[in-house]
């Protein structure tokens, strides 16, 4: 497990695979509903640890999930869905009341957001908020923190 009973857990990937794998190994700890904020900079990795969570959660396979920067929201899965939103576009509060998520957060699925932050005080728990940091052009740093039981 890679959470288990701690409340924050670091790693540092290598490599777009590296940060893949690790996403699959995250989803063994995720349970519906759960809502999964993914914080960072533009090129981050956010994306690509998504695609390894969907793959570990069984809704896709990795190379199926693409960011959904345009669209907005994509969804997978039959059963067990997840939903993966991108708020990157968002630039006010406002403009997510249009979007619909709140339909999202009734749902008994699995929330992935990538630039969760833009949520601002609107995101409902339970949540694992996960911060992306760029430190070299293959090497990223996770901090995963799930919410106090």
């Amino acid at each position: 497990m890679v959470i288990g009973t701690k409340k924050t857990v670091e790693v540092v990937t290598h490599s777009p695979e590296e940060t893949i794998a690790f996403g699959r190994e995250l989803a063994g700890d995720l349970q519906p509903p759960c809502l999964v904020l993914l914080k960072g900079e533009l090129g981050s990795g956010k994306t690509t640890l998504a695609k390894g969570i969907v793959a570990g959660l069984g809704a896709a396979r990795e190379e199926e999930v693409t960011s959904p920067s345009f669209t907005l929201v994509h969804e997978y899965g039959g059963d067990r869905k997840v939903f993966h939103v991108d708020l990157y576009r968002i630039e006010e509060s406002r403009e997510l009341a249009t979007l619909g998520l709140e339909e999202l957060w009734s749902e008994d699925a699995m929330v992935i957001v990538e630039w969760g932050e833009k949520l601002w005080d609107n995101a409902p728990a339970p949540r694992v908020i996960i911060q992306m940091e760029y430190t070299s052009s293959e090497e990223r740093h996770i901090t995963v923190e799930r919410p106090s039981a």
